[in-house]
C-alpha cells in the first residue's frame, strides 16, 4: 500500500453513501453551544456535509476544514465554497500534526478520532490548536466499534484464495474506551472532561448496499492489498454472504464514543 492510497478515500461514493455518519454527527452538533461568531476547526471535515451545517450556525464565524484526504477536501470544495465563500477555508493535514497554535475558539469533528493511531499526540495536537478557555467536542469509534463485523472479515482473510494479499495487513483504527480517553485529555491539559460510550448499530437493507458501505466505509484501506476489481469484488460477496446469517442480518455492530473538553482560561 502506497503512502497516497493509505490517506485516500473515493469521497464521491462516501458523500453518497455516508447517512448514519450524518445522523451520528448531526445529534453530536446539537450538543455545542455557539454565540454565532467563533472560529472553529472541524477536524476531519470529510466531504463537508457537517461543516455546512456548522457554518449555518455562525452566520457571522468562520470555520477552518481539514482533513487528510485530498479527495474529501476537493468534494467539501465543490460542496461549501461558493456557498460560504471566505467563511470557509480548507487545510490538507493529519489531525496530530495540526498546522495551528492558539488559532480556534472550538473544534468539532464526528468519525475521525479513530482514523489516528496516537490519540495522546492527537489531543496535545487539538490542545494546541485551541485558544485559552476554546472548547473539543467530538465523536469517533470507541471501545467494541464493529468487534462482530471485523471478526468475520479476519476469519474469511485467512482463507487461501485471500491470505496471500492481505498477508499480515492489520487495521489501523484507535477504538478507545471512555476511563482511557478521559486520562489522554486530561494529560494533554484539558478540563471539564466528559468521555461516554454510546451503540449505534446499524443495519441495511440487502447484500448490495451493506457491502457497498462497508466496502467504502470500513474496508477501503484493506481492499487496497488486492490485486484487481474482480478479487475485491469476490472477497466482499463472501463478506456480505457472511453477515446474511447474522440475526438480523446485514447489520454492523457500531460503538461511538463521545468526548468533550475545555482547554483552561
Amino acid at each position: 500500500m502506497t503512502k497516497n492510497q493509505s490517506r485516500e478515500w473515493d469521497s464521491g461514493a462516501y458523500d453518497r453513501i455516508s447517512a448514519p455518519q450524518f445522523s451520528w454527527g448531526k445529534k453530536v452538533l446539537d450538543r455545542v453551544s455557539l454565540r454565532g461568531d467563533e472560529r472553529l476547526l472541524d477536524a476531519g471535515c470529510g466531504t463537508g456535509k457537517l461543516t455546512g451545517e456548522l457554518l449555518a450556525l455562525l452566520p457571522r464565524g468562520h470555520v477552518v476544514a481539514v482533513d487528510l484526504s485530498q479527495n474529501m477536501l476537493r468534494t467539501a470544495g465543490e460542496h461549501l465554497q461558493v456557498r460560504f465563500q471566505s467563511r470557509i477555508a480548507f487545510v490538507a493535514a493529519g489531525l496530530e500534526h495540526l498546522p495551528f497554535d492558539r488559532a480556534f475558539d472550538g473544534i468539532f469533528s464526528t468519525a475521525a478520532f479513530h482514523w489516528v493511531p496516537d490519540h495522546n499526540l492527537l489531543f496535545s495536537s487539538l490542545y494546541r490548536a485551541l485558544r485559552p478557555g476554546g472548547w473539543l467536542v467530538a465523536q469517533c469509534g470507541g471501545a467494541g466499534n464493529l468487534d462482530r463485523f471485523l471478526a468475520s472479515v479476519a476469519a474469511i482473510s485467512k482463507s487461501s484464495r485471500y491470505r496471500a494479499h492481505v498477508g499480515e495487513a492489520q487495521h489501523s483504527w484507535t477504538f478507545a474506551d471512555p476511563t482511557t480517553t478521559a486520562k489522554r485529555l486530561r494529560a494533554a491539559g484539558f478540563q471539564h472532561i466528559d468521555t461516554s460510550l454510546e451503540p449505534a448499530t446499524t443495519r441495511f437493507e440487502d447484500a448490495i448496499h451493506f457491502a457497498e458501505f462497508a466496502s467504502k466505509v470500513i474496508l477501503h484501506r484493506l481492499l487496497e492489498h488486492f490485486p484487481d476489481a474482480h478479487t475485491r469484488q469476490q472477497f466482499m460477496s463472501e463478506v456480505a454472504a457472511l453477515a446474511s446469517k447474522t440475526d438480523p442480518p446485514f447489520e454492523l455492530d457500531y460503538w461511538r464514543l463521545n468526548l468533550e473538553g475545555r482547554k483552561p482560561d
